[in-house]
């Protein structure tokens, strides 16, 4: 039997300096950090990320926000339930977010800031409850299915989302996707610390278990279990178009490309763009100081204007 082994962040809490709070999920721990006060600021991230990823974002934005990044359920510091008690669907993912914000009875709208997987699963909440949101960042993301029609996604990633023997290797045992994610999904380059840090929580098998469920759960099909819900929030965007919107893309990014950029950019006109030349996937971590000016300025825009 696979055991769960202990996660050691100490070597980077000088990134990450943050008090945990753990919540109870499904009966299931989750973890999430909850800084500063102030109009309420949701982080979700995507994979095999995890709130670690958010760190610089939430350093800059809590002296003037309360900034909550949690960790999905098999991510980060959040537990590991084996599949018969949880089924890693981002329909759950989504129900784990409204159940999660039922109970941090939050005061005033939130502002939700998404990057890869957490685009649609934050976006799938809003279309639901849009009267609770008071504006939108994005990065590099999608809340629709591939642009084009044509339902492809790269080789790599169809490799390990249809592969039964290879993919449980190659992700969870060689951890070959998050490995991998420290090379590719940054275009300047991570230093040893951040690889660490962004690596730390998938040091085992079964510690791995949610990166590779994430990509064995990217529907392209009708029979697929989470295309419903994708449908539905590609048809129901127009819900959020009067909500103001912000997106901070990395240009080289080789899953979200500028197609994707294009395909934000039509649905969302009014959208305030920023495309980052030097930056990668993982925009964040490429041009963190930038995107800190760019979020800050943005969200007391947005404040200034609600006071009106």
């Amino acid at each position: 039997m696979v055991t769960e082994k202990n996660i050691d962040i100490s070597d980077v809490k000088h990134l990450y300096p943050f008090k945990s709070n753990y919540m109870d999920i499904r009966g299931i721990k989750y973890h999430y950090i909850d800084e500063g006060s102030g109009n309420p600021v949701l982080m979700i991230h995507g994979n095999p990320t995890w709130s670690f990823y958010f760190r610089s974002l939430i350093k800059d934005l809590s002296p003037e926000f309360r900034t909550i990044a949690p960790d999905h359920i098999g991510c980060g510091l959040s537990g590991r339930p084996d599949v018969s008690c949880y089924d890693y669907r981002l329909k759950s993912r989504v129900e784990d977010i409204d159940l999660f914000l039922r109970n941090l009875n939050l005061s005033g709208k939130i502002t939700l800031i998404l990057h890869d997987w957490g685009g649609m699963i934050g976006m799938a909440y809003a279309i639901k409850n849009p009267e609770k949101i008071s504006s939108v960042v994005l990065m590099n993301t999608a809340a629709f299915f591939p642009p084009g029609g044509d339902m492809k996604i790269p080789f790599r990633l169809r490799m390990i989302r249809d592969t039964g023997l290879f993919s449980n290797i190659a992700v969870l045992g060689l951890n070959l996707f998050a490995k991998g994610a420290l090379y590719m999904a940054s275009y300047r380059g991570l230093s040893d610390d951040v690889k660490k840090g962004l690596i730390a929580p998938y040091n085992s098998w079964k510690n791995r278990i949610a990166v590779l469920k994430f990509v064995q759960d990217i529907p392209l099909c009708k029979t697929d279990p989470g295309y419903g819900v994708v449908k539905d929030v590609e048809d129901n965007l127009h819900r959020l178009s009067e909500i103001p919107m912000l997106i901070c893309w990395g240009k080289h990014d080789f899953v979200f490309t500028e197609n994707y950029l294009a395909e934000w950019r039509k649905r969302f006109p009014g959208a305030e763009i920023h495309l980052f030349d030097n930056a990668g996937h993982y925009v964040l971590e490429d041009e963190p100081e930038k995107i800190a000016f760019t979020v800050r300025d943005f969200l007391i825009r947005c404040h200034d204007r609600d006071k009106k």
